[in-house]
């Protein structure tokens, strides 16, 4: 379930040139296909939240699902890009409910050191789901279009669904927040707290350097390096093999490194990561140099998670699910704003992108700097 984003989005990252093509849109249109799955998951994990938190994990998880499934059957019969960006909206706003309410299952079986190491799970998750999702993708488009791409997006969203039947409810009646309203109005509570709104700021400027690399790195190495879909899938799973291995490093090191000791050292990675980029790409240099800096600026971000989510999440109990959504929102609206922006000099320069990756990193260190650290230093 906490893979709804990558799978939704990476999956068919190797078409979107082809589907450039297919619809006759520009490079910055067809990053709207993205934009639009983005901003439905954020919006979509506003409303599963606080639903989850008054009516349990499973019966939003179902409901889901099967709008999730539906929805992308709808991208595959789609005949023009209006249509499909319709249905990618609903997509992604369905597929939230997956997202936000995996992490609240955490926080309700989990806490301290263990919920660090339950989220690092799914975060190596996530790194694992960028490996197979472009590969596959590349893959199926030496034998068909990129149809087929949502083809098999339907049979995995089937596969969740069926999942989802299965799952034994992790939120108890009594534990559950007392009326519908009540869920909601956590959301100001929330807000009002300088050291989740800290995280919450932080997740969206990263997540949207991030994201502006997911939106870019298509055209960057299809259009600027001329490598195959295929090539390009393996390059992203290559960068995905380093997100997972880095999810790794929360489980082994929490309850021995405090957590926001990692959560700064990744910001500073992939911080000086981007700006090793522009200089790259700037000075026009080869394939073998930008790939080492793209590999070591984006696989902090399974650290970044991990310890984000689990010092933000820590704190809260019966508002799990009202959090996890405010923290799953400010990861990718931004991201999901930013993504057209990436293609709007064109689909033969890396500038945009980098210059992105380098605002969002930069002001997330500096949200870290401001809002979080303090915390940390009194309670020291």
């Amino acid at each position: 379930m906490t893979a709804m984003a990558p799978l939704s989005t990476d999956m068919y990252l190797p078409s979107l040139p082809v589907m450039q093509a297919d619809f006759g849109i520009s490079a910055s249109l067809v990053q709207m296909t993205l934009t639009m799955t983005m901003l439905g998951m954020a919006l979509g994990q506003i409303f599963a939240g606080p639903v989850s938190d008054y009516y349990g994990r499973k019966k939003p998880l179902l409901v889901g699902m099967v709008a999730f499934t539906a929805a992308t059957l709808g991208c595959v019969l789609a005949e023009n890009i209006v249509a499909f960006l319709c249905f990618r909206f609903v997509m992604g706003f369905a597929g939230a409910s997956g997202i936000v309410v995996s992490k609240a299952i955490a926080r309700d079986v989990c806490e301290g050191p263990e919920l660090t190491r339950f989220f690092a799970m799914l975060m190596m998750v996530n790194g694992l789901a960028p490996i197979i999702a472009p590969v596959i993708g590349g893959q199926i488009l030496l034998f068909t279009t990129w149809r087929g791409v949502f083809v098999t997006l339907v049979a995995i969203g089937f596969v969740l669904l069926l999942a989802t039947l299965v799952y034994k409810e992790t939120l108890s009646p009594e534990k559950r927040l007392a009326g519908i309203r009540a869920s909601f109005a956590k959301f100001p509570q929330l807000l009002k707290n300088r050291y989740f709104l800290g995280h919450c700021l932080l997740q969206c400027f990263a997540f949207g350097g991030f994201f502006a690399y997911i939106s870019g790195s298509p055209f960057v190495f299809q259009n600027i390096f001329q490598v195959s879909p295929q090539a390009y899938s393996l390059i992203f799973g290559g960068i995905g093999v380093g997100l997972l291995v880095a999810g790794a490093l929360p489980a082994r090191l929490a309850g021995r490194v405090p957590e926001e000791k990692m959560l700064q050292t990744a910001m500073l990675i992939s911080f000086f990561g981007s700006v090793l980029l522009f200089v790259g790409f700037w000075f026009e240099v080869g394939l073998a140099v930008i790939l080492p800096i793209l590999f070591f600026t984006i696989t902090p971000l399974s650290v970044l998670g991990a310890s984000s989510f689990s010092l933000a999440l820590s704190r809260q109990g019966k508002n799990a699910g009202t959090a996890s959504a405010l923290l799953g929102f400010s990861s990718m609206i931004l991201g999901g704003c930013m993504m057209p922006l990436v293609g709007i000099a064109g689909e033969h320069t890396a500038i945009p992108m980098c210059v992105m990756m380098i605002v969002g990193y930069g002001l997330g260190y500096l949200t870290y700097l401001l809002m979080v650290a303090p915390e940390h230093k009194q309670n020291c």
